[in-house]
């Protein structure tokens, strides 16, 4: 075990340093000057050339980037163009919203997805079958802020239920904290419910049709029991893989949400920085964005030793 999380550790070092190539010539080859952009439209050339040599931007890009990377190394992320602190501090202080966001989102598309899932493979062909195959289908069909704008509209401005935008921090108080909180999460859950709710439904069918699932029903045991103890838990593999998959495309949805939403996450600072060619913040947040991902698939294999005894590393 422990060589496994060594061996697994070691291997995100080249993960990163790839994105951390790939996302910095990105940067660099597509238009957009941020010392344009910093002394404005009125801006001579000269002071644009200035900014530019102040932001180290005309040295060679080999020479950019180690300087860059080798702050990276020393935990320093360097420092915002456009906000003017460092990039370390506005990751900690975004963080909390994109967390809190991302751990509901998570929550409610397990808690509704899994049973859904269950019931339809236990009533397979039935009603409950059908209207999850067609939530599902709907779910994948319907852009996240198509979606947003439907739920403001009705739940928000009709019907004055929940705050139309805004972030209370937890510190305020939880009754403020969850009430901006839900319309988002739910509204970036709907897709999560559909992926998680179909790998569950095919992962439990399969499962039934297995012998041991026919000898718990003829041993007499509870049908409830018979869905959890014996097929859920043994098509548990599958949905904590889609569940960890799902991160990936967390992190694009969370984008598009705090947009829309107004809150002031790691989502909303990535658009922000991408606007105003914040090289440095854009950066930082993409490494701390893979570090997390790759963390994520960590902790989803080390899940596999708890739900499939003969998995072994």
């Amino acid at each position: 075990m422990f060589a496994f999380l060594v061996k697994r550790l070691a291997a995100t070092v080249p993960v990163l340093l790839i994105v951390a190539v790939l996302v910095f010539l990105l940067l660099r080859l597509t238009p957009g000057d941020p010392a344009a952009i910093i002394a404005g439209d009125a801006a001579s050339p000269e002071n644009v050339a200035k900014i530019r040599e102040n932001l180290g931007l005309s040295k060679p890009l080999i020479a950019q980037f180690g300087i860059w990377f080798g702050n990276v190394l020393a935990g320093d992320l360097g420092e915002s163009y456009f906000f003017k602190v460092k990039v370390a501090e506005l990751i900690m202080q975004r963080i909390e919203p994109t967390l809190a966001l991302s751990i509901c989102t998570i929550v409610i598309a397990v808690l509704v997805a899994v049973p859904l899932g269950v019931l339809a493979a236990w009533k397979q062909g039935g009603w409950l079958d059908r209207m999850l195959m067609g939530f599902s289908v709907m779910g994948f069909s319907i852009p996240v802020f198509v979606l947003a704008y439907i739920l403001i509209w009705i739940v928000s401005l009709k019907l004055g239920w929940l705050p139309v935008q805004g972030y209370e921090r937890i510190a305020g108080g939880f009754g403020p904290f969850i009430r901006h909180l839900i319309l988002p999460s739910i509204t970036l859950s709907v897709i999560y419910i559909a992926l998680i709710a179909r790998v569950t439904r095919a992962s439990v069918q399969d499962v039934l049709s297995e012998d041991y699932i026919r000898t718990a029903r003829a041993k007499g045991l509870p049908e409830n029991r018979v869905l959890i103890a014996h097929a859920l838990a043994n098509a548990a593999v599958p949905i904590i893989t889609v569940i960890g998959i799902g991160v990936a495309l967390l992190i694009g949805g969370v984008v598009v949400t705090e947009s829309v939403y107004g809150i002031p996450g790691l989502g909303r600072l990535t658009v922000d920085a991408v606007l105003a060619r914040d090289f440095p913040t854009i950066q930082g947040v993409i490494l701390f964005f893979s570090f997390v991902y790759v963390l994520i698939n960590l902790l989803v294999d080390l899940s596999y030793l708890a739900f499939d005894p003969r998995i072994r590393y």
